[in-house]
């Protein structure tokens, strides 16, 4: 009969109607839940509010919770989390987090954020959460009207209209001379580089906003001319996104290439087309693996 009572997070996202994402988001927002090694692990505080985990032939072991569990978005005054925030723009309330700090509107704390005057000038409010005493921060429903936030965001996922005449995935398996002399970087990312797709655009936004340090078109430090797309020297890793697979010279190249990272020992990070839309998701599981956290 227990099991009744437990959902898993998936399926309480389902019973609360908001994706899973913004609901993994908010409990790791409210210090219940975090990720470590590549997995979701239960903080105290999780444990204090009902969660557990549970075991299953098929799906190993993972997170319920009771299925009355309740996560407010807004509160009565209509006060947003950083989750709810999120959904209105379709991103994770890490990403919003990490663009509210990138305008100075909070900071981080050891764990959770603060608020700050710039923040507090657009009306954000400094809360605690009651279980695990984590700080973070509620804004009104005028922020997403925000002039300033909303070019950051269109910036940031590549909306603006320049941003939507470049390809997606143009061929970056190639990046020697001849190529580089030929397709010119145009596209302005949030950090000033210029890269030559708006995948790449959205690759080096995202780790601007996460705050890694990243190159973009590296030369490998080996005497045959080949470029990375990223070089992420705190991890000594390289990141390299597949675009044109569909094309068998495209294919030829990228094994060439690969077969190059390997020879060489070099760390590499592979990204392709359905990765560039699930950025959240990926990029901090696959950095993770390279001793490279983000927050």
């Amino acid at each position: 009969m227990e099991n009744k009572k437990f959902l898993s997070t998936t399926r309480l996202a389902k019973k609360l109607s908001i994706p899973t994402k913004h609901l993994f988001g908010q409990l790791q927002e409210r210090g219940y839940i975090d990720r470590k090694d590549d997995a979701w692990v239960l903080e105290q505080a999780g444990i204090d509010a009902g969660g557990k985990y549970q075991v299953s032939d098929k799906h190993g072991q993972y997170i319920v919770w009771p299925e009355s569990l309740q996560l407010e978005q807004a509160t009565s005054s209509g006060m947003l989390t950083a989750t709810a925030l999120g959904q209105k723009f379709d991103l994770s309330a890490r990403r919003i987090n990490q663009i509210l700090s990138e305008h100075g509107w909070i900071k981080r704390h050891v764990k959770g954020w603060l608020v700050t005057p710039m923040g507090q000038r657009v009306g954000g409010e400094q809360r605690e959460d009651n279980k695990s005493g984590i700080p973070f921060v509620l804004w009104p429903g005028s922020v997403v009207d925000n002039a300033s936030l909303k070019n950051t965001i269109e910036e940031l996922k590549g909306d603006t209209k320049e941003a939507k005449e470049f390809p997606v995935n143009a061929p970056s398996a190639d990046k020697s001379s001849g190529f580089r002399d030929k397709m010119k970087p145009k596209l302005r990312t949030a950090d000033g580089h210029f890269v030559r797709s708006r995948a790449e655009m959205l690759i080096d936004n995202w780790l601007y906003t996460a705050e890694i340090v990243h190159a973009y078109e590296r030369r490998l430090p080996i005497e045959e001319e080949v470029y990375s797309d990223f070089y992420l020297p705190g991890g000594k890793v390289y990141i390299e996104f597949w675009g044109m697979e569909s094309d068998p010279r495209y294919c030829e190249r990228k094994k060439q290439k690969i077969a190059i990272y390997q020879q060489y020992g070099f760390s590499l990070i592979e990204l392709n087309d359905q990765d560039i839309s699930n950025l959240d998701d990926v990029l901090p599981r696959l950095l993770l693996r390279h001793g490279i956290t983000t927050y």
